[in-house]
């Protein structure tokens, strides 16, 4: 009840994502079976963090001059690192980590997310300071699923993309969150069912309509979801996740979440070309509080395209054979150097 009170009050503090789409006289298409029509594809790609930056203080919202600033720097960078590189450098930076591949394939967003005609800070919209409000037992398991992402101890505990068994980070979520490239989302509606098709990976989230929880359930991946409609929105609830989805982590989109944490997503037409995304967590075991964020999803005419994966299905032998080739130098490394 005491988080249920929570939401109730974020979601009394700002205007109804419904009334949000009236207020602005758009009135959203109806699919044939008379709910509002989402259909389509949408992309989720911008620069806005999941949590504000240090740097922005408690401003959720910031200037257009500072945003175009900003959005030059980042395109700067992406540039600068798109240059070809010279396998023929001598030393010092011969044998140095030579990264993946470069930003030529990355899309995550040039520009950063617009909302009700704001330009975001975060996405993170409560608590206001656009923190994760981490109790003191979930920032200890946030810390120690990182420290085990971080690991090369076997396959099972490298990251849940590079295996290729579902999309980096979040992408198809919930709650859904951006990614290095493939932002992506195709929405098809049908009298019973929604689905969401995240690019990245082909992960498929299939929303039963007017349904209940199951009591037992088999932990699926992106967990169990089950939606309906209302005033204008399509509303859809999730629990009941895969363990190993515990940790989500994509560029500075990270989060730690437990099997039984229970996400709500709104999905509200606020134009033709525009969805407005927002959501509320909760998992009493992992944070002080529930917390909420906001997303703008942006139709767009590009095509979804297969994400054939097999880099990690080909290359984690070589990934971890490099680890035991490392751990075998280091120890050799460390015998010899007593302040290792």
């Amino acid at each position: 009840m005491k988080n249920m009170r929570l939401i109730l009050s974020f979601l009394s503090s700002v205007p109804s994502l419904g009334l949000l789409a009236a207020e602005s006289g758009y009135i959203a298409p109806l699919t044939e079976h008379g709910v509002p029509d989402f259909q389509g594809t949408w992309s989720i790609a911008t620069q806005t963090n999941l949590e504000r930056s240090e740097r922005f203080g408690s401003e959720l919202e910031i200037s257009e001059e500072e945003a175009i600033r900003i959005e030059a720097r980042v395109r700067a960078g992406m540039q600068a690192s798109n240059q070809p590189s010279d396998p023929n450098r001598e030393a010092p930076d011969a044998g140095r980590n030579v990264g993946g591949y470069n930003t030529f394939w990355m899309d995550p967003g040039d520009r950063l997310a617009t909302v009700n005609g704001e330009i975001r800070t975060s996405i993170l919209v409560d608590p206001a300071d656009g923190k994760l409000p981490y109790s003191e037992q979930g920032r200890a398991k946030y810390a120690a699923a990182m420290r085990r992402r971080n690991s090369y101890d076997g396959p099972e505990v490298r990251p849940l993309g590079e295996r290729c068994v579902v999309g980096f980070g979040s992408t198809g979520g919930p709650p859904k969150l951006p990614v290095l490239y493939n932002n992506l989302t195709q929405i098809v509606q049908t009298e019973d069912y929604v689905l969401l098709l995240a690019e990245m990976n082909h992960d498929a989230r299939v929303i039963r309509l007017n349904a209940e929880l199951p009591e037992n359930t088999q932990y699926p991946w992106m967990g169990d979801s089950i939606g309906y409609y209302e005033e204008g929105s399509l509303v859809v609830e999730t629990t009941n996740f895969h363990p190993q989805q515990s940790l989500r982590s994509s560029l500075d989109h990270r989060f730690y979440g437990s099997q039984q944490m229970k996400v709500t997503e709104r999905f509200t037409r606020v134009a033709d070309d525009a969805i407005h995304y927002q959501f509320t967590v909760e998992d009493p075991e992992n944070y002080a509080q529930p917390w909420s964020g906001e997303l703008p999803m942006n139709h767009t005419q590009d095509q979804m395209f297969e994400y054939a994966c097999h880099e990690g299905n080909y290359a984690l032998p070589g990934i971890l054979a490099g680890a035991r080739t490392a751990d075998v130098e280091g120890s050799e490394y460390a015998a010899t150097d007593p302040g290792q």
